[in-house]
């Protein structure tokens, strides 16, 4: 096995990572901003206002692109089984 390879493998893996966690993570630090100016401009400061937001809105987020990262994952796992052949000879 060829270190190019393997680099190759290592960076797709992390993109797949990047990918798939992007519209979760930006979802929740906009849900949290939003929140977080809220609670700032009205001093109420209950940590439930935040977690019931957020919590709502990964799960329509993970509703909408959930098809999608899904379909993203399946694909990098096909690529990878269809490269074990030539990885080892």
């Amino acid at each position: 096995m060829d270190i190019a390879t393997v680099v190759d493998l290592g960076h797709q893996a992390l993109w797949m990572t990047v990918l798939i966690s992007a519209p979760l993570l930006g979802i929740a630090l906009a849900v949290g901003l939003l929140i977080g100016v809220i609670q700032a401009a009205t001093s109420i400061n209950e940590s439930t206002l935040s977690f019931i937001p957020k919590v709502a809105a990964l799960a329509i987020t993970l509703a909408i692109a959930g098809g999608w990262q899904l379909g993203l994952l399946v694909d990098f796992t096909r690529s990878l089984f269809h490269r074990i052949p030539t990885i080892f000879y």
